[in-house]
This record gives C-alpha cells, structure tokens and sequence, in this order.
C-alpha cells in the first residue's frame, strides 16, 4: 500500500480536527472543491492542519456558495517537524516561492529569512511564504508545516548562534570534494532528528566580511555544491538534499 493517498483532493485546515468534527469550507476551498474540481455531496478529501494528523472528510453542499466538510477518520498519525533550520537570503517574487515550496518538500522544519549585505530584496511577505508552505505541504502529502520566521540581520544571527546546532555554510569557493563524506564526519548524534541549519547566500554570494565570520564560527561547516555556480534557488534545493542524504532523511 503506498505510504500517501494521492487520488484524492488534500487541504490545510486551520481547524481542529477530531472524528465527527462538522467544519464549514472556506469560501477559497468551496471555489476549488465545487468549480474548479466539481465535487459535490459525499466526495470525499484528506484534511489535515499540522497538528492531528491527516482525516478523510467527506464533503456536505449546501446551496451554491456553502459546503461543509464531516471529519470521518484519522488516515495518518502526525509527525514532528524536522529539526531542520533553512536560511536564505530572501528573493524576489517568484525565486522566492519556488525556494519556499522546495524547501518544503525538502523537509525543512523551519524557515528563516536573513537579510544579508547583498540581500537585494529585503521586503518580505511572510503571508505569502506561508501560503506557498501550505500549497507545497497539500501537494506533497507532508503534515507539519514548517515555521516561518521573521527576517533577521546576519550578524546577530552569527553572534547568537546556538553551540548545539551545527551550521552548514554552502560556499561557491569552497575546495572541491565530497559533501556528504564531509557532512557524515560531523560529531555527535547521526539521526535524521538531530539538530541542523543550512544557509545559503543571497545572489552574488557572501561578502567577505560575511565569509570570515562563518568560517571563524566553531559551529560551522563549509560545504561545495560543485564546481558549476548555482542559482541562489537552485543552491538552496541542491544544499538540502546533500544535506537529508547525509542526515539519512531521504
């Protein structure tokens, strides 16, 4: 039996859910279920909203513009959030959903915007980020949403960092060689539950300045992602999946 159910619709409810809970559809989620997927009475959806796990519902119309969703069943428990931190240097518009979206799908478990010396967009929709974790989590069958957290200056993120988590630099100059191997030598625990960050820099990489103080932290690994420059979307999809390969979440 396949682990997820994609034959069926899947929504994000900011509900709580339980077996018989009666949750009237939002006018967005009634717009898609009845017009653009032209549902009706006793279809049935996957529900979840990241903390009870993941329901069957079977939907309810009543009249044109209501449709009630009856909680039936629990399908599949909740999981936690990975302990993954992903940093980026925000992006512009589009760039920045698709990191967000492939973030997800990597298994972040948070999200942290950093605003660097060469940051270029440094106004930042955080509703926006979060509606793209969501339509990235119902498509992916994930059910913890990852956090989204508010921008924060590079420099006090390094001077704040905390000496159990260890951070992963990725480095367009650092020396060719074998990420993972470089990632598996890590100390400590090697369980997909450990605690990890990633960072990746915005468009024309890390100052030197910014460089420096990365590589004098002792929490700090630098890793290559190959000899080609990556896009700064495309490195961070890149850097997380060396990242859960090494970890052992893939």
């Amino acid at each position: 039996m396949a682990r997820y159910d994609f034959d069926k619709p899947r929504l994000y409810l900011d509900a709580n859910l339980e077996s018989g809970a009666d949750i009237p559809a939002s006018r967005e989620h009634v717009n898609y279920l009845r017009n653009v997927l032209r549902l009706g009475t006793g279809a049935q959806v996957l529900v979840f909203n990241g903390r009870d796990g993941e329901w069957l519902a079977e939907l309810v119309v009543q009249g044109r513009k209501s449709m009630h969703l009856q909680v039936a069943g629990q399908v599949r428990p909740q999981t936690a959030a990975n302990n993954l931190d992903f940093m980026f240097a925000p992006l512009k518009h589009a760039r920045l959903d698709y990191m967000v979206q492939k973030a997800v799908e990597m298994g972040a478990g948070r999200l942290r915007p950093v605003i660097t010396r060469r940051t270029q967009a440094t106004r930042i929709n955080l509703d926006r980020m979060r509606a793209n974790v969501i339509e990235a989590a119902e498509q992916c069958g994930i059910l913890t949403l990852p956090g989204v957290e508010e921008p924060q200056i590079f420099d006090a993120l390094v001077r704040d960092w905390p000496e159990d988590r260890p951070l992963i630099h990725c480095d367009e100059d650092a020396p060719p060689g074998d990420p993972i191997e470089v990632l598996r030598a890590l100390p400590g625990d090697k369980s997909p539950s450990r605690p990890l960050a990633v960072i990746v820099g915005p468009e024309g990489g890390f100052s030197p300045e910014e460089r420096e103080k990365l590589a004098a932290m002792k929490q700090a690994v630098t890793i290559s992602l190959g000899p080609r420059i990556l896009r700064a979307d495309t490195a961070a999809t890149a850097a997380l999946a060396i990242v859960q390969a090494a970890a052992g979440d893939w």
